[in-house]
This record gives C-alpha cells, sequence and structure tokens, in this order.
C-alpha cells in the first residue's frame, strides 16, 4: 500500500489480486446477493481515495477490512435494518479430478458449512470471516469491529463451537445414513 501510495499503480494490482477474493467472500456471507458487489467495490473505491493518508502502522488487511466493516455498518444504516440473515452460496466449484463420490462429498461439507455460517448470529459471523477470510488476529479485528479483544475472543470461540457442533451433527447424520 505504501508503494501504490506512493505512485507505483501496479502495487495496486498486486493488493486487489491478494485481497478480492476474501474480500468478495466477506461480503458475501454477510448481506443478500445483490448488494455484494456494490459493497465491494465501495470498499476499493474507499481505499483509492484515502491512499494519501494511508499510514503502515497495521497490516493492508486490518486497514482494508476496517474499510470493508465501516462499508458494511453503512450498508445497514441505509436499509434501515440489522443484518439480514440470507442463505449464501458457495463460492468454490468441487475438483472435477477429485472423481464424483468426493466431489459430491465435498459439495455437501460445503453446503453444512455455509448453512452453519448463515445461522452464527451477525457478531460471530463476522469475527469469524474476519480471522478466517481476512487472515486477522484478535487483536486486528477488535480494531475494525470497536470492540475489546476478549470479546472477539469470545466471538469466536462461540463461533467455532457452533460450527463444531453443526459439522458433528451432520456427520453423524451422514453415518447413519450410510
Amino acid at each position: 500500500m505504501c508503494r501504490f501510495r506512493d505512485g507505483d499503480s501496479a502495487a495496486f494490482d498486486r493488493l486487489y489480486a491478494n485481497h478480492r477474493g476474501p474480500l468478495y467472500r466477506y461480503f458475501v456471507r454477510q448481506v443478500a446477493r445483490g448488494a455484494v458487489d456494490d459493497l465491494f467495490q465501495d470498499v476499493w473505491f474507499r481505499v483509492i481515495r484515502s491512499k494519501a493518508r494511508y499510514s503502515p502502522d497495521a497490516p493492508f488487511g486490518a486497514f482494508l477490512y476496517r474499510i470493508a466493516h465501516n462499508v458494511l455498518v453503512d450498508h445497514y444504516r441505509r436499509i434501515g435494518r440489522a443484518p439480514e440473515l440470507t442463505p449464501t452460496e458457495t463460492l468454490e466449484l468441487p475438483d472435477p479430478a477429485a472423481g464424483p463420490e468426493r466431489a459430491l462429498a465435498q459439495h455437501e461439507l460445503r453446503t453444512v458449512l455455509t448453512k452453519a455460517l448463515d445461522d452464527l448470529p451477525a457478531a460471530q459471523r463476522e469475527a469469524f470471516l474476519l480471522h478466517e477470510e481476512g487472515g486477522l488476529t484478535l487483536e486486528q479485528i477488535a480494531k475494525v469491529v470497536g470492540s475489546g479483544r476478549e470479546t472477539i475472543k469470545s466471538r469466536l470461540r462461540y463461533a467455532l463451537n457452533r460450527l463444531r457442533k453443526e459439522l458433528a451433527e451432520q456427520a453423524t447424520l451422514d453415518e447413519r445414513q450410510a
């Protein structure tokens, strides 16, 4: 980001290439499908507009997701309601080289995980996504969302416990059906 700030436009291309997938998935798993592209683009416009003010006191990912969190909050204020818990789509396609049984199992696992993510309370889901998709530390997530480190730690713990429980229940159900 410092190189982009200093006039290297190719540096922005590298930033975008490295962060576009996780950032896009962050929004896909948080808002209705129709809003994702606009929010995603808004983040990148804000990154470009704020390049002169960028200070490298934290990793670029923390800076990027702070902007994304603010865009998300603005979106919820605009629509006048809390986060909508609409089912999300899985973006990854099964590996065709894996064979049909394995591809089906991968698809089913992604479907279960996606539903489990959708079922998380919004604060837990956001903390989980910032950690897993954004690669942020507890301290960085706390700064992004404006909460304490221990609050984020609890949200992540509860989110992981719920996700593990959902996946374990699905595995038990699959075993019974087999």
